[in-house]
């Protein structure tokens, strides 16, 4: 569950930083609309799934629901899961 959860962050981590850092630029200063659909979407998915991860793994091990609450705020922004990733995560075991 842990290495799922980490990768989790990561990919919604990385799409969060897509969408903001590239996307959006093309989207509004070029007017090309594809690809911020793309990764939106994608992005979308992402963040769901880290939310229902974070909440089954906190589930799992009996964190509080504040420790919930400090990875859901960390999806929120940018390079936020990263460093979630590696204040809560990185020395965990499975």
């Amino acid at each position: 569950m842990l290495k799922f959860f980490r990768l989790t962050a990561i990919l919604e981590g990385i799409s969060y930083l897509l969408l903001f850092g590239m996307t959006m630029p093309l989207k509004y200063w070029a007017g090309i609309l594809e690809p911020n659909k793309v990764v939106g979407y994608a992005h979308g998915g992402l963040f769901i799934a880290y939310v229902i991860v974070a909440l089954a793994f906190c589930w799992t091990r009996k964190w509080s629901i504040k420790r919930f609450i400090v990875l859901f705020m960390a999806s929120l922004l940018p390079f936020g899961t990263f460093y979630a990733d590696k204040k809560y995560l990185k020395g965990l075991s499975n």
